[in-house]
């Protein structure tokens, strides 16, 4: 292993060894319960919230799309190993369909420890196989675990904190932007063995979308009169996932291993 790929191995380590000590030495905050409190709370068909949960159609198809072109073979990959973190990308996007419409639901802080399990699984994924594909197979391979179990215990952590009456969320939220920040600065920093590498910004675009959509979520409802920020943000997000599969099925090899890492 060269020294610059140690060097990028090791900055993605302390990344996450900060964020992880943040997470423990900053003050908690508690998950506030307005966040439950969602604009469109319309029924239909015996479905309450029935848009919110209705969307969430967009995550399942994403999600089948997605693991279907890794099953099938028509994602492309170097070598088969490398399927590995993207099946955990879209298993995540593909159980929050579920994890997501049993939220909204019963919107409150036991069915959103479901919706935000699998997003976890999702964005550890990503990180994963963006260290496989930028930096070194072997590394990314080696810390999907890792990070699998890093993402999976902030909201385990989040949880456990609210049933003993001191709810602390900031670890989840951290450990969320610390997977955009870190993807983002390989993909500024760091050139993938693939082309289509850019659609990652498009992937980047697509959840800021989402999360544009979220914070607005009465104002598009009162404008558009039809459907709300919160329902719009489950197919923005969903966006990225179809946009990941569409890349991984049209990109070709460009530096392999042997010459590259």
């Amino acid at each position: 292993m060269s020294r610059p790929v140690r060097k990028r191995i090791a900055f993605v380590i302390a990344c996450t060894l900060l964020v992880v000590a943040a997470a423990f030495l900053l003050p908690a905050v508690p998950q506030p319960l307005e966040y439950h409190h969602f604009a469109d709370q319309r029924s239909a068909l015996g479905i309450h919230n029935v848009l919110d949960v209705v969307s969430n159609l967009a995550f399942l198809i994403a999600g089948i799309v997605g693991l279907a072109g890794i099953l099938s073979g028509r994602a492309r990959f170097e070598f088969p190993s490398e399927r590995w973190p993207w099946a955990f990308f879209f298993l995540g996007i593909l159980l929050t369909a579920a994890g997501s419409s049993c939220y909204h639901l019963d919107p409150n802080n036991e069915t959103l420890f479901w919706d935000r399990l699998p997003m976890t699984i999702a964005f550890m994924g990503l990180v994963s196989s963006q260290i496989v594909d930028r930096i070194s197979v072997r590394a990314g391979l080696v810390l999907l675990g890792p990070l699998l179990l890093v993402g999976v215990a902030s909201v385990v952590y989040w949880i456990a904190t609210e049933h003993a009456g001191a709810g602390n969320v900031l670890p989840y939220a951290l450990l969320q932007g610390y997977a955009m920040l870190v993807l983002l600065l390989m993909a500024v920093l760091t050139p993938s063995r693939y082309t289509r590498a850019s659609d990652l910004y498009f992937i980047f675009g697509w959840y800021a979308a989402a999360k544009l959509l979220e914070s607005f979520d009465a104002q598009v409802l009162a404008y558009s009169h039809v459907v709300s920020g919160h329902t719009l943000k489950h197919v923005a997000a969903a966006g990225a996932g179809f946009v990941a599969a569409s890349m991984l099925m049209r990109r070709t090899l460009r530096v392999p291993v042997s010459q590259g890492r």
